[in-house]
């Protein structure tokens, strides 16, 4: 089994998609610090955290109604955490089973792993909900560990617990893990209740960060919550990666939990513009076939004429605008398209979306 050194997606994403209206980001607009309300106390170099620095530790824990000795705080945001977990889940020619379509550096780094990849199908005409028993059939007993999204990435569809946890009973008839990537579930806490489909002593393995929701992906604060047995490999294997997060970014992450209720506002605030934005300019488009969610940050929509590559191009060259191209997710007659950014700019740019449909 040949190795993967590289992920496509995430060079397209930190070097093709760059655009004077860039559509192709999926997190909400870059915070300021001034948004933070930091003051000189809340910084230092250096700190104890050896193991993860405790009140960060303990705020995670706090929020999710978790033990702390559940967390995993490896720095580098979900991306990171993902990589990390995955890492200590999964041997070379280990069985994943992957939804699909799916996060590009999720199957990137499981092909980086060497593990044999696995699919089982979410569909357009079924608003891209997971089904339990399509896992189902799809689990073999050599299945090692189960990979979902929620929100789903790249679509926005939410799974409800029901969903999750079903998936998660079907995983332990073979003896799997399931592992979500909750990083867009963050969009969901309006009312400031955090949620999360992690139990404890279950066998479901949870990964998240602040990256996505709040604009602050500079501090890049991601976690992992996982059975303490689980977690305690995870830092163990940390070792040979990080060792130890930046700790200015550490007791940066503190301060933006504390603020989290005027981050949430301000992430409000531009996704609801974004999607209103989109359902009156592309919601109802002939030419493309799309369920639109009210919550996430992206929509998925289908081209019901040529296919994401073509589009992209054409949109990039003619109209100053970017979106996704469906084959990172593994379909490629679709595009993904962001919510998030500049209301101004998002406004103008799906405009131009309009216009390159009609092209």
């Amino acid at each position: 089994m040949t190795r993967q050194m590289q992920s496509d997606y995430m060079d397209f994403a930190k070097f093709g998609a760059d655009a004077r209206y860039n559509l192709a980001t999926s997190g909400v607009a870059n915070a300021d610090l001034a948004d933070l309300g930091l003051a000189w106390g809340d910084l230092a170099l250096h700190g104890p955290n050896a193991g993860g620095y405790q009140p960060l530790v303990e705020t995670v824990a706090a929020r999710f109604g978790v033990d702390p000795a559940c967390v995993v705080m490896p720095g580098g945001g979900c991306s990171f955490a993902n990589h990390l977990a995955l890492a200590a889940l999964v041997s070379p020619g280990d069985e994943v089973l992957v939804e699909w379509p799916s996060y590009e550096l999720l199957t990137s780094t499981l092909g980086y792993l060497q593990a044999d990849v696995r699919r089982f199908e979410r569909r357009l005409d079924e608003s891209w909900r997971i089904d339990p028993y399509r896992v189902e059939a799809a689990l073999t007993p050599k299945t090692k560990v189960v990979v979902l999204t929620n929100l789903h990435n790249p679509t926005g569809a939410y799974a409800d617990e029901e969903t999750i946890q079903a998936v998660a009973a079907a995983a332990a008839k073979v003896g799997a893990l399931v592992l979500v990537d909750e990083v867009y579930r963050e969009l969901m806490f309006a009312d400031g209740e955090a949620q999360t489909s992690f139990r404890g002593r279950g066998n479901v393995v949870v990964t998240s960060s602040l990256t996505k929701a709040y604009g602050v992906t500079g501090l890049r604060c991601g976690w992992i919550l996982a059975p303490a047995t689980l977690a305690q490999r995870m830092r163990r294997l940390n070792d040979l990666y990080g060792v130890h997060p930046p700790h200015i970014a550490e007791r940066m992450s503190v301060v933006a939990f504390e603020r989290l209720p005027q981050l949430r506002a301000r992430a409000a605030a531009l996704i609801d513009a974004g999607r209103a934005a989109y359902k009156a300019v592309l919601g109802g488009h002939p030419k493309l076939s799309q369920v639109v969610f009210d919550q996430g940050t992206t929509v998925f929509p289908r081209l019901l004429e040529g296919d994401g590559d073509h589009f992209f191009q054409r949109l990039t060259e003619q109209f100053e605008t970017s979106i996704v191209p469906g084959r990172f997710f593994g379909l490629s007659r679709h595009i993904r398209i962001g919510l998030a950014a500049d209301p101004h700019a998002t406004r103008i740019g799906l405009g131009r979306v309009a216009a390159a449909l009609e092209a």
